[in-house]
């Protein structure tokens, strides 16, 4: 029997919102129209598109004049091809103990770049010029992974955020040591939105190398970009992307969803919408009695501590995960669909999980 797109069945529930991952939020609607925009007749294939040629002076004009987009699947995708266009078959990378490239890329710089990564703990996941040095050091020594670049990611991983000077005390550090600067950012419009600064300001103008720019949690269906920031130190992009099985062949559907977010102020509202919910949710429990806010809100995340069999019981009404099995210590995420109405219910339903258990 044939299938027609009048045939296709909602499998979910559509007013159902969770607080796990902003990777969970759907399609910004807008986005979806610039795909059916990009849809008609045919283009070149791998980036020979038109919508990837002017997707050049979108980045450009965020980032600098020397701007290079290089669009791709997803962050890990990202983040290896990044690294792999830093560093030597023996060079190793510095990074917070938190980051994303050690924690949850299951082992794909090491597995797929052969990078060594020289990890560092942080308390708030944010790197230091001498958390850096713990690690940045030995070179010339043959037994140990040259330590030649370092990786930062903005916000972080646990919702932290670089100022502009501390973005260029690491890349001037590093770039005294010629170790070169990768930035993962994920949720780089979140990290600009609550800092109210240009992107460029705190990534090309602080001295970053190259960058992991984030699109998904930001409202696409899919794709990021690497951003080559400066050329001179960063090659050979569209061997490694095409190596690491990041090219997309209709590579125009990743393009314009980009140039849909970024001519305008899309990512701008999207990110910022995402920020003010965290915002609001963690002044709805702030002072909800046995809920301990853990660290401080500056992009989209809320962390937070409450009695385990609380947080059991609230993970069958809304989706989140733990953060630390240990302390118990939980993550809600904001993303740009989270409404109020969802925030206030949210918080609503932890008072009434902690007032069973008192």
């Amino acid at each position: 029997m044939s299938t027609t797109a009048t045939d296709a069945v909602v499998h979910h529930d559509p007013t159902v919102r969770g607080f796990a991952s902003d990777n969970y939020a759907g399609v910004h609607p807008e986005i979806l129209a610039a795909i059916a925009l990009a849809n008609g007749g045919h283009q070149v294939a791998y980036g020979e598109d038109q919508y990837t040629e002017h997707l050049q002076t979108v980045f450009k004009r965020h980032f600098g004049e020397r701007a290079e987009a290089y669009p791709v699947f997803n962050g890990t995708g990202a983040n290896v091809v990044a690294l792999q266009s830093l560093l030597p078959r023996w060079g190793a990378v510095v990074a917070a103990e938190s980051a994303h490239i050690n924690v949850d890329e299951c082992g794909a710089p090491e597995k797929i770049a052969g990078i060594k990564i020289h990890t560092v703990p942080t308390p708030d996941g944010k790197l230091t010029p001498a958390l850096i040095d713990q690690q940045a050091w030995g070179w010339g020594d043959e037994h140990r992974a040259q330590p030649l670049a370092v990786s930062i990611t903005q916000s972080t991983e646990l919702g932290t955020l670089y100022t502009v000077d501390e973005v260029k005390a690491i890349c001037d550090h590093a770039h005294e040591h010629g170790m070169l600067v990768h930035m993962d950012g994920s949720r780089l419009a979140n990290a600009a939105a609550s800092l109210g600064r240009p992107f460029r300001e705190f990534t090309t103008d602080a001295g970053v190398d190259v960058l992991s720019f984030g699109g998904t949690k930001n409202g696409l269906l899919f794709g990021e970009v690497v951003v080559v920031l400066n050329p001179e130190k960063v090659r050979n992009i569209k061997y490694l992307r095409k190596m690491s099985m990041q090219l997309a062949s209709k590579m125009r559907f990743v393009s314009v969803q980009f140039e849909a977010l970024l001519t305008g102020d899309l990512w701008l509202r999207n990110a910022g919408h995402a920020n003010a919910m965290a915002q609001r949710l963690e002044a709805a429990v702030r002072d909800i009695d046995g809920v301990t806010l853990v660290r401080p809100v500056q992009a989209n995340a809320v962390f937070a501590i409450l009695p385990r069999e609380v947080s059991e019981r609230l993970q069958k009404r809304y989706r989140f995960y733990f953060w630390d099995e240990h302390t118990g210590e939980v993550r809600w995420m904001a993303s740009f669909d989270t409404s109020e109405a969802d925030i206030d219910a949210f918080a609503a339903a932890i008072a009434e999980e902690m007032g069973r258990t008192a």
